[in-house]
């Protein structure tokens, strides 16, 4: 019962973390205290599927005792990242404890009497989570800001991109104040002399220089709508950010522009 209390108080803090839930320590002792029980249904005399909903009820009741309730979404929410966490560590605890339990000889696999459960729990489950915690928090950090960008150049010409919500571009075109979009040379497919071009002083960390821009007829971001008087701006450095083609500016998210 400690293994299981220990094993659900890890879960339940790791989902506080990565939801930053902002909840007390008692109140993860309460869930993780509820969740330990479990342990002593495996004494009932109960199916399979009875106490696979059992477990269920169980991590419904943990995380409203950990993070309250507010709403079904909200309840959810938080079940699913501790199904999550629950299977990242549980996989890893099974790993190790076949590598280190079972002996091989040719097929034959056999238990030679060693169990490491407790060793994992205690010193390796606080670092498990700590990389699922640190990942889990990168993900919701920064995959939140990716969107799918078709970029509309007109004559049946669409580019279809991975844009990135960059809090830090606020580019504006000097004369009417429109709002430039950033692309990776790479991606850019078109001969840019087919295009007006305009040119937009921008500063750099080299100094100030000359940013090659044209304009769009239209873009459309999924989930956000159709923007038009846009600057596309071509960068002559390629964008690191993982599968990225496109700097979106804050402006065009918002819905009064259009």
């Amino acid at each position: 019962m400690i293994l299981n209390f220990l094993f659900d108080f890890f879960l339940l803090m790791g989902v506080s973390i990565i939801l930053r839930r902002n909840v007390s320590i008692n109140q993860l002792l309460k869930g993780a205290f509820f969740g330990g029980l479990s342990i002593l249904f495996l004494f009932l005399k109960i199916n399979s599927l009875e106490l696979f909903l059992l477990k269920i009820i169980i991590s419904i009741v943990m995380v409203i005792l950990s993070f309250g309730y507010r709403d079904i979404r909200y309840t959810c929410k938080n079940l699913f990242y501790l199904y999550s966490a629950s299977m990242i560590l549980g996989g890893f605890l099974y790993y190790l404890n076949v590598e280190f339990s079972y002996k091989q000889e040719g097929i034959i696999f056999y238990h030679n009497g060693l169990s490491i459960n407790y060793i994992v729990l205690l010193v390796f489950s606080p670092i498990i989570l700590f990389i699922y915690v640190k990942q889990g928090i990168y993900l919701k950090n920064n995959y939140s800001n990716y969107y799918q960008v078709n970029l509309n150049f007109g004559n049946n010409r669409v580019l279809h991109c991975n844009g990135f919500l960059d809090n830090g571009n606020h580019l504006v075109e000097p004369y009417h104040h429109n709002p430039i979009i950033l692309i990776d040379h790479r991606k850019f497919i078109y001969d840019i002399n087919e295009f007006k071009m305009i040119l937009v002083p921008i500063s750099t960390a080299s100094g100030t220089t000359l940013l090659e821009c044209i304009r769009i007829p239209e873009i459309e971001i999924k989930g956000i709508g159709k923007r038009k008087n846009i600057l596309l701006g071509i960068m002559k450095e390629n964008i690191t950010i993982d599968g990225i083609d496109v700097l979106l500016h804050t402006k065009v998210m918002e819905e009064s522009y259009v």
